[in-house]
Formats: structure tokens, sequence, C-alpha cells
């Protein structure tokens, strides 16, 4: 594994020893792809005072301050400790906060919106990326998800039956896509091809609908790539197709095979193929490149950015390509907290995604979209501010029809706190006069819905009305479940920097 290296690893903690277990993570986590920053003071601050929040409203509704934050209202403080101490971001109040009926009543009252996940992953059993099992525990340590805090996490977290249960029990995700990362080193793929079609079909069977749709990898220059190509579109009919640019993002001193999108000689032969074949969306990893990430891999930082994007979608313009992570490159960077905000504030951009927020005036397509996943989860816990204005760019550069959601599951435990936080978000009212940014409204307005669920089914061809994921055998699952008092973990995996 080339991921973080043992001197780096060996400074770093599991976060299922070392964090207070908030409904809203409070320090970065890293899955073993980079060295996450300290905690900052102001995120100390917001851990200190959610604790204190649910010492003082827990006892007044007979729990303790882990089953206080299980509920609807522990959700509802963490979203009020942290406007206290970023400024009024997320909708919430204290009233709300204080009582389980009122906040119990808002979360049944969207309980039924239709939320689509079209970037999540799981291991395959016979796996060997140990690392991962290190990033849920970062998670916990960094407070994103309490369910993860105090419990020590396995390699079985990563897989299929863990990934079901915080997917379609423990968040609102009515639909959820499994994703995948290539390796020059077989053994290391996340999931094979075939994997992800047997997930799909064992999902949707069970279900009695179309509850879950699958990628495709394809992995241009490795042996072979092209003729597994023909495979899939022959045998695993996936619902989309899903490539790195850096190539092997798992084990990147293996990465022989990076590539550009706008790579005539080698990609265009497989647009052209999967075109012919009726396919017309393809995901591709960008961004997730930090310094230190640089440092250690200046020779793949060419291809994490998306200089190529506009010619391909230009070339192309009847397959959407939707890039994943909206290129966000500081995760786990200390420009996530102070500089990208910093950034921002001086120039109204944020590297590569205002790059990417530029393509569709600058090249004159509107086949590109703008995935949400991890993104979202990093800025939202290290400057809320941030995940605004990555929110107000991209609906003001993309079109709000062409951002989707996305949370990276199951890296990050279940992703319901990252539904709540985009539900109550709001773009501060002065950076809106400043950039020109519209409002993104209530949790179930026209743009949260655009963005939860409706571009992504409109782009996978998804009746929403017509489909029957209301009354079928999960909805009667997840209801059985939710009477038996439900078992949400807040779980979350990786490591932390020790404070």
């Amino acid at each position: 594994m080339d991921m973080l290296s043992d001197d780096e690893r060996a400074r770093l903690v599991p976060a299922w020893q070392g964090s207070s277990p908030t409904p809203v993570p409070t320090q970065v986590v890293s899955s073993d792809e980079f060295v996450p920053i300290p905690q900052t003071e102001r995120q100390k601050k917001v851990e200190a005072r959610m604790n204190a929040l649910a010492d003082d409203y827990g006892p007044r509704n007979g729990l303790s301050r882990r089953g206080f934050f299980q509920t609807a209202a522990g959700m509802t403080a963490a979203f009020v400790a942290m406007n206290e101490i970023y400024g009024p971001v997320f909708g919430a109040s204290p009233a709300e906060a204080r009582s389980i009926d009122l906040a119990q009543a808002r979360a049944d009252g969207l309980k039924d919106q239709f939320i689509m996940d079209v970037h999540t992953h799981f291991l395959r059993d016979d796996t060997r990326l140990e690392g991962f099992v290190r990033g849920r525990e970062a998670v916990g340590k960094a407070g994103w998800n309490p369910g993860l805090v105090d419990k020590p996490q396995t390699i079985a977290d990563l897989k299929y039956p863990n990934w079901f249960k915080e997917i379609y029990l423990d968040s609102d995700t009515k639909v959820a896509l499994i994703s995948g990362s290539p390796s020059e080193e077989p053994r290391d793929w996340f999931l094979t091809n075939d994997m992800k079609l047997d997930a799909r079909t064992k999902v949707n069977n069970a279900a009695g609908s179309r509850r879950c749709l699958s990628h495709a990898i394809f992995a241009p220059g490795y042996p072979g790539w092209m003729d597994e190509v023909d495979r899939a579109i022959a045998t695993l009919k996936p619902d989309s197709w899903k490539g790195y640019t850096v190539g092997d993002n798992t084990n990147k001193d293996l990465a022989r095979h990076p590539w550009r999108m706008d790579d005539e000689k080698l990609m265009y032969p497989f647009y052209e193929k999967i075109v012919k074949a009726g396919h017309d969306i393809v995901c591709i990893h960008k961004g997730l490149y930090p310094p230190s990430t640089a440092k250690r891999w200046p020779h793949l930082v060419p291809y994490a950015g998306v200089d190529d994007v506009g010619k391909a979608a230009k070339d192309w313009p009847n397959i959407r390509f939707v890039i994943y992570h909206s290129a966000f490159r500081w995760t786990g960077a200390p420009g996530a907290a102070t500089d990208g905000y910093a950034q921002f504030e001086k120039t109204g951009r944020v590297e590569w995604t205002s790059d990417l927020a530029d393509i569709p005036a600058k090249y004159g397509v509107s086949n590109v979209y703008a995935d949400l996943g991890q993104i979202f989860a990093q800025t939202t816990v290290t400057e809320p501010r941030l995940c605004a204005a990555l929110m107000g760019m991209l609906v003001k550069g993309m079109g709000v029809d062409h951002v989707v959601w996305g949370t990276d599951a199951v890296w990050t435990g279940a992703p319901q706190w990252q539904i709540e936080a985009l539900r109550r978000l709001e773009i501060p009212e002065e950076m809106r006069r400043k950039f020109g940014f519209a409002e993104l409204g209530p949790a179930d307005g026209p743009v949260k819905r655009a963005i939860f669920g409706e571009n992504s089914a409109r782009m996978y061809r998804y009746d929403v009305k017509k489909a029957a994921w209301k009354d079928d055998r999960f909805a009667v699952l997840k209801d059985d479940y939710l009477r038996q008092g439900g078992a949400p973990s807040n779980l979350r995996y990786g490591y932390v920097t020790p404070t």
C-alpha cells in the first residue's frame, strides 16, 4: 500500500479512540490518503459547545449525552452549536434542539424526501485495504460521526452488510450508486466490475424495486482495458462508467497509467464505443490533491485538475461528464479551513472547483456536472462558510440542474449528518450579494430537491413518481427498524491528528 507512509501513520490515532460522539464531525479525517490537519481552535469550541448543549438538553429529555446525540434533537443541537461559532449558516433553532418531539416532527416531515446518492463505496470480502478501517476510526476521532466514537472498527465495517445498513436504514437515502476504484494491483480494486453488478442485483432483488445502481470502472492504458469495456457493455450493463485520471489512486507509487479526458488517441475510441452502445454517463474522479499529496507524487498533479474536461465535453456533447468531488483540491489540507477560504474571500475563487464552474460558460457546454462527494463533508466540518461558497459557485457556474448529491459513504459513515447539513445550509446574505450567488432555500425547496435527487434521477432515467421505493420491501424494512428504536451507528472511519 502506498497511501500514508508508516512515519505519517505513526503520528496519527484511530478515530474511535479520541473523539466526542457528536452528531456532526468536528475534525478532519483521513481515509489513509492524506495527513489530516489537527483539530482547529474553532472546531474545539464547536465540539465543546455541542457537548455542553447535550449535557443541558439530554437530561431534560431523560437521556444521556450519547442518547441525546442519537436523536433528531441532538442533530439539531450540533448545528445550533456550529452557528454559534461559525456564524448563522445552518437553519437550526435552540427551541428545536431542546424538544425531542419538535425535532422528530421535522425529521418525520422530511423522511420521504427523494435522495439519490450517486457516490458510495464498500470493499470486497477478500480486500487487504486495511487502511480504510483506520479511515473510519479517524472519522470517529474527528467527531464527524458519533457512532464511530469509542467503537473499534474492523474491516467488516467497510463491507456490504454495514454499507447496506448505513445507507438504507441509518439515512434517508432512497437510491444509491455503488462506485469503485481500480489499481495496478488487481487485489486492490475496491470491487471488481462483476462484484458491483452482483451487489446491484442483490439489492434490487431484495427490495423488489430499483434501489441500487452501479458503475463499471474503466482503466485506460491497463492491459486489456478495452476488452473489459466490451465485456462490461455486453454482460454487465452498468448504469454509468467511472475512471480515475491519476490512474491508480489507491497505490499511487504504482500509478503507471495516468491519462487525460481529452486524449483523442486513447480516450475518444472509448467514448465512441460506449455511445454506440447507448451509454452516456461518464464519472471522473478529480481533485483531492492537496500539497502534501502533490509533494509525494508530483508526476500525477497534471492529471488531477480539470484542464482536460472542457475539450472532451465539447467534442462529446452527447456524453454527460460527472466530475466527482467537484475537483476540490484542498481535502485534509490546511487550505480547507484557512487558505482555501481566505483565497475565496480575496479572489472569489477556490482552486480547481472554480475552474470546473467556469467550464460551461468558457466552452459553451451543458454536459458537465459537479458531484459533492467528500467536498461537502470536508468543508462542512472545517469551514462551513467555505462550504456555502462552494455551493454558491457550483450552482452559479454549473446551473442548479447540474449539481448532484454524493457522499462518498461509507468512508465517513452513515451519510445522514451530511443530508441534514445540506437541508439546513444557507449561503449567508452578504456572500450572496457580494458574489451573486442564489439562495439555496428550504430543505424541501426546488434547489435542494434538485441537488438531492431530481438531477440524478433525470440523468439516470429514474422515474421518481412511478418508482416503487415508497412501498417496496425496503420501505417496510425501514419502518420496522425505526419502530424498534433504530440503531444508527453514527460511525466514522479513518485517521486523525491527535490534539
